[in-house]
């Protein structure tokens, strides 16, 4: 039974969850590649509460964008991801899509995964670690999307460690090498 506001109904209840509902889908819109669209249909897929599915694993597990293994004894295979909702994983496609062609994290993060898998499984990969931040966007009403940059891998490089790799590579070519700090 519906209740029209001019009858005295109780509307507080309705006015909060519109509020709470507008304000998730601007917090999603922070996002690089989800826009109010992806955002509404990314809601109506999974809902606002995220206790149902405990933790962003899960929810990847049950969108069908987390990577699957088949086991049969001590061999193991990759799989196909599955099915899982269609209009989720189109949406999380597209947002993909859209944010592997920006100038941020998760743009330098889809051009890192494709330099080692086909563009189709960087694109599913990149989905997973979008949905991971819807999770904890919806899981947490102040969470707010904070890029971390495209420069993040470049700034949180180990030099010590990347400089013993280049050494040692160097070395198995044969050449002997002289460290000498620049200037």
């Amino acid at each position: 039974m519906a209740v029209h506001p001019s009858a005295g109904g109780d509307t507080d209840a309705g006015q909060t969850a519109e509020v709470t509902y507008l304000s998730a889908i601007q917090r999603l819109c922070e996002v690089p590649g989800i826009g109010p669209d992806i955002a509404r249909t990314v809601i109506a897929e999974i809902g606002l509460d995220m206790t149902v599915f405990g933790t962003a694993q899960r929810l990847c597990a049950w969108a069908r964008v987390a990577p699957a293994t088949r086991q049969s004894g001590r061999r193991r295979a990759r799989a196909k991801t599955g099915k899982g909702n269609p209009y989720l994983k189109s949406a999380l496609g597209q947002a993909a899509t859209s944010a592997a062609k920006t100038a941020t994290f998760l743009g330098e993060r889809y051009r890192r995964l494709i330099k080692r898998m086909p563009k189709g499984k960087a694109r599913v990969a990149l989905a997973r670690s979008i949905l991971m931040i819807i999770f904890v966007l919806l899981a947490d009403p102040t969470a707010r999307y904070r890029d971390l940059g495209p420069d993040f891998y470049i700034r949180h490089l180990d030099t010590r460690r990347r400089t013993d790799q280049l050494v040692r590579q160097l070395e198995a070519l044969g050449h002997q090498v002289t460290l000498a700090p620049a200037a």
